[in-house]
Formats: C-alpha cells, structure tokens, sequence
C-alpha cells in the first residue's frame, strides 16, 4: 500500500477508529472535538482531491 496514494482513506480510518473508541471508552481529551473535527476536514478535502 502506498501511503502517499491512500492518505485521505487512511486519515479517514484513524477517524472512525478515534471516534468510536471515544463512545465506547471514556477518556478526557482537552478539544478532542476539535481535533477530530480538522482531522475529517482533511480527510475528506484529500479524497475530494484524489490522495
């Protein structure tokens, strides 16, 4: 796999990991809602473009 080629799917995969870990266990994470957030903005803006 080339990471270069797939990095929009793999930051969207850390995403849902992230996410649903954090329904299932309870962790204080100071702007942990932000982060996730910017992380799915570039997610998603990298799969738009085709990376």
């Amino acid at each position: 796999m080339n990471l270069t080629k797939n990095l929009g799917m793999l930051l969207l995969g850390i995403w849902l990991i992230v996410t649903g870990l954090l329904q299932v266990v309870t962790v204080q994470i100071p702007a942990i809602g932000t982060i996730l957030a910017l992380l799915a903005i570039v997610a998603g803006a990298l799969i738009l473009v085709g990376r």
